[in-house]
């Protein structure tokens, strides 16, 4: 399969936001807001699967500080998934101001 570019908003928040803001940073490469729970983040991820984006995202910020938390939507062809930490929570049409670059 080939990689497709996935638009990734989320919400992370953590027991230790100094720990985990550099690394999600790095991670992303897009737009990370500072929050009073954590961070919001807006940026495009290239990968085969949500599911599996998701989980290098999230074990990623794990291994950094262990209770970290991910709420994310990951979209792609018009199609949102959206996850709390590894589960996912459901399907959806995109909302046009997500479809596309």
């Amino acid at each position: 399969m080939t990689n497709v570019p996935f638009h990734l908003i989320a919400e992370v928040s953590s027991d230790c936001t100094t720990a985990i803001g550099p690394v999600l940073e790095q991670l992303v490469g897009g737009t990370v807001t500072e929050t009073p729970e954590g961070f919001h983040v807006d940026c495009w991820m290239e990968g085969t699967d949500s599911r599996e984006l998701n989980r290098e995202l999230l074990s990623s910020l794990r291994r950094v500080e262990r209770r970290t938390r991910l709420r994310s939507e990951w979209t792609v062809n018009g199609v949102t998934d959206r996850f709390f930490d590894y589960v996912p929570k459901g399907t959806r049409p995109a909302s046009p101001d997500q479809s596309g670059r």
